[in-house]
């Protein structure tokens, strides 16, 4: 791999005095290391943006805060959405293969260079073998107890480094399937929070879980680190590399070509499930995954399947803060200055749509009462891209949901192909899980017809 070039060295020394006393190694094999902010920092400098002229994103933790986010509807819409069905040339998309050949590839790679950032094309391979059941380097998932006999597998994906041998990557996948199963079984693969393990076994299908971090750390000084990192040969990212959302999806990817390996799992029949960051992650990775069956996004909120064009809880804002920035790529950053939300081209409802015509369920918590989620992932906002995503559903053949008026809490809309419910409690999928699975089991009885892969002409 090359030394670090000259314009990070320069960036680096024209930094605040925080990075001073920062040494970029000279050999090749050695990462640099940096805080978050650090590394922010020197996006923001590639970029051309001074630090002090990023907005801030509102608050959502004071009520009583000047700064507290806004919950007021007549305020919610200030910007129109993208055009979803009609091409950069401008013409109607009004036949499958319009979908397929041109808008859909236009709208991934706005998404690729804007949003998430594009994932190398030279990702070093993936190893997949069985684990010892302490092996990791981590803790696994807090689980519940188990109703009936289970298969285990504990397995380690070993990601080659020979390319940058300071750096290490090995995935951890924990797999369930039940122990009485004759045929190969549906897999419900959970990225974090999802839960339903039990529920998901004593329906006859399998349980996994990725260890998403240990793809790719959860923090901006990871940037270096983890896949992102060892791709970059521990250099810091350019302002289109990927972020730990494309990232923890590209591992949900390994984790669907370790099944198709397993005589034991329907491959044509897997599952993605996450909450809350992991719900965004598990929407990222339906989307740019055709082999996923079906889908359960859990209270993503901003950066999953909440319109980003809406002035209600998390904003643009806040996902460019440190805390939050490292999910997407550096180009993102523009959009909290000196661009506008309305300038990226693309929003939440072509996210969703690049899922289309597979199933997907939308799941929240009530926005108010007693132990309700709050406001701050902004449910109604993520209705209304589930809405605007409708017509691509309906394009391609499938059903999507059958009003545009946002049902009270505890009512399913589970008719068609794209699904939504809002429960009674917090920020959990748990109460839907019920319904989820009792919808999701339409489509998993079966072996789908399989999906359209857009990488393949």
């Amino acid at each position: 791999m090359p030394r670090p070039n000259d314009l990070v060295l320069a960036a680096l020394a024209m930094m605040t005095p925080l990075c001073a006393g920062l040494a970029l190694q000279p050999e090749a094999s050695a990462p640099v290391t940096l805080t978050a902010d650090q590394d922010r920092r020197l996006m923001l400098q590639q970029l051309g943006i001074a630090p002090e002229t990023l907005r801030r994103g509102p608050s959502g933790f004071n009520p009583q805060a000047p700064d507290y986010y806004n919950t007021d509807e007549s305020k919610a819409n200030p910007w129109p959405l993208p055009e979803l069905l009609v091409t950069k040339d401008r013409r109607r998309v009004d036949t499958p293969e319009l979908w397929w050949k041109v808008r859909r590839p236009e709208i991934v790679e706005y998404f690729d260079r804007e949003v998430y950032g594009r994932v190398p094309r030279t990702v070093p391979k993936v190893t997949w073998e069985k684990a010892e059941e302490a092996a990791g380097g981590g803790p696994g998932p807090r689980l519940p107890m188990l109703r009936q006999p289970v298969v285990t597998k504990r397995l380690i994906g070993r990601v080659d480094n020979s390319s940058c041998p300071a750096i290490t990557v090995n995935l951890r996948l924990l797999v369930m399937l039940p122990a009485e199963a004759k045929d190969p079984v549906p897999v419900i693969l959970d990225l974090g929070g999802g839960g339903g393990m039990n529920q998901f076994l004593e329906r006859g299908w399998g349980w996994a879980w990725l260890d998403c971090y240990s793809v790719q750390a959860d923090n901006g000084a990871g940037l270096t680190r983890g896949i992102i990192g060892l791709c970059n040969g521990g250099q810091p990212r350019k302002p289109d590399d990927w972020g730990a959302l494309r990232a923890w999806a590209w591992g949900a990817s390994r984790a669907v070509d370790y099944f198709e390996t397993d005589p034991s799992v329907d491959a044509r029949r897997i599952g993605v499930a996450g909450l809350s960051r992991f719900g965004k992650a598990a929407l990222v990775a339906m989307a740019y995954e055709p082999r996923f069956a079906v889908g359960l996004i859990g209270s993503s909120g901003a950066g999953g399947a909440k319109l980003l064009r809406r002035n209600v809880g998390e904003q643009v804002e806040n996902l460019c803060s440190t805390g939050e920035y490292h999910w997407f790529a550096g180009n993102f950053l523009k959009y909290a200055g000196p661009f506008a939300p309305c300038d990226i081209p693309v929003d939440a409802h072509m996210l969703l749509a690049l899922c289309a015509p597979r199933p997907v369920f939308i799941s929240y918590g009530a926005m108010t009462g007693p132990g309700s989620e709050g406001q701050w992932v902004d449910q109604r906002g993520s209705f209304m891209a589930a809405v605007a995503a409708g017509p691509v559903w309906r394009l391609l053949g499938a059903k999507a949901l059958p009003t545009e008026e946002m049902p009270p809490v505890g009512t399913a809309l589970v008719d068609g192909e794209l699904a939504w419910r809002m429960h009674a409690g917090g920020h959990t999928t748990v109460p839907n899980l019920e319904t989820f699975v009792a919808w999701a089991s339409r489509y998993l009885s079966q072996a789908p017809s399989p999906a359209p892969n857009p990488s393949k002409p």
